[in-house]
């Protein structure tokens, strides 16, 4: 039995809704601590990207949840751009490491790219998601 949070939108909203959720909250989570925002390391340059990037997060996070649940409007398009916000703080993350020089933890931290751990299934869910959405809507014009 659907719960009344889901009647009239789908499985699939809610889970983009999931990751609009953690791209809210995530980069807070992760940066707010001695390893960023308070690394006296980290000159007030590396500081105020820190805090841009969470910013960022916090917004693209709380536009796409207004996205996905507003208003009557076109259902479509909402799902579009709510998807689109979803993923773009995470595509960024990833593409981060193409930057000349640069690398996903500071050398005394470790190597590799632990974000992974949640860029690629926020990316995942999101993309399910938008597929379980789309065809519940292409079932309703049905």
């Amino acid at each position: 039995m659907r719960s009344k949070f889901l009647r009239g939108r789908g499985l699939g909203r809610a889970l983009i809704s999931l990751t609009s959720l953690v791209t809210a909250v995530g980069p807070y989570r992760a940066d707010w601590n001695e390893t960023h925002v308070f690394n006296p390391a980290w000159p007030p340059h590396a500081k105020f990207h820190n805090g841009q990037t969470m910013s960022l997060g916090l917004a693209l996070g709380v536009t796409s949840l207004w996205q996905l649940w507003r208003a009557p409007g076109s259902a479509r398009a909402s799902l579009d751009a709510g998807a689109v916000l979803a993923s773009l703080y995470w595509l960024t993350q990833i593409s981060a490491l193409a930057y000349p020089g640069s690398k996903a933890v500071d050398p005394d931290r470790g190597e590799g790219f632990p974000q992974a751990k949640v860029a690629f299934p926020a990316l995942a869910v999101t993309a399910l998601g938008y597929v379980l959405e789309r065809r519940r809507l292409a079932a309703a014009v049905s």
